[in-house]
């Protein structure tokens, strides 16, 4: 049984259709869903991108490499310098790479 008992039709020309078409789809609701959220106050936001879930994984292979570097280190009691350095200039240019995709700014 539907939680909702009220239909309402609204017209719309095509270029209003569009654009509440491409506004949904964006941020991956219905229209119905999409709706509603605007009814009670809320703009809904855009999904992420893929690029951001790419660095995210990026950051984590990077995080679990400078970890592998540390356990070493500390088992070892010698770190090993060119990994290290390897893997923070990894983490460096990815820090860049997100401020240019993401934030638009270098």
């Amino acid at each position: 049984m539907r939680k909702r008992s009220i239909q309402i039709t609204l017209w719309l020309d095509e270029d209003e259709k569009k654009k509440l078409n491409d506004n949904a789809s964006k941020t991956g609701l219905s229209i119905s869903s999409y709706l509603r959220s605007l009814i009670v106050g809320y703009k809904p936001k855009e999904l992420p991108s893929d690029d951001l879930y790419e660095l995210l994984n990026q950051i984590r292979r990077i995080g679990n490499n400078l970890n592998q570097i540390t356990r070493k280190a500390n088992a070892l009691n010698f770190i090993d310098v060119p990994s290290y350095k390897y893997e923070c200039a990894r983490l460096k240019k990815l820090e860049d790479e997100i401020k240019k995709k993401l934030l638009d700014r270098e």
